[in-house]
């Protein structure tokens, strides 16, 4: 049984299924999970506007989810996806685009 925390939420880190490349980390509560099993695209929650995000309704770039993985503790997913598009919303292909070098610690 999965392990939402205390908001109700479990992060999901987006995964391209053919590269392996790390998309972007969102977060998902039951509802947005409920929607991406139904609808095979991916769902999150926002965490900034509160409420539920369905991943390229604004801008086309939908990811069509092949398989949703739990990690051991069931505190965590990982979603293999078919992006059509870039993920970030910067129009990068990964919200992971930038070193830590680049911009130091915070």
């Amino acid at each position: 049984m999965l392990q939402f925390d205390e908001n109700g939420l479990i992060p999901a880190v987006v995964q391209d299924a053919s590269t392996g490349e790390v998309l972007m980390l969102a977060y998902m509560n039951a509802e947005s999970l409920r929607r991406t099993l139904e609808s095979g695209q991916a769902w999150f929650w926002s965490r900034s506007r509160q409420e539920l995000w369905h991943k390229g309704a604004t801008s086309g770039n939908f990811l069509n989810v092949k398989a949703i993985l739990k990690d051991c503790d069931e505190d965590a997913l990982v979603l293999k996806v078919e992006p059509e598009g870039p993920a970030c919303h910067t129009g990068n292909r990964s919200c992971f685009f930038r070193t830590l070098e680049e911009e130091g610690p915070s």
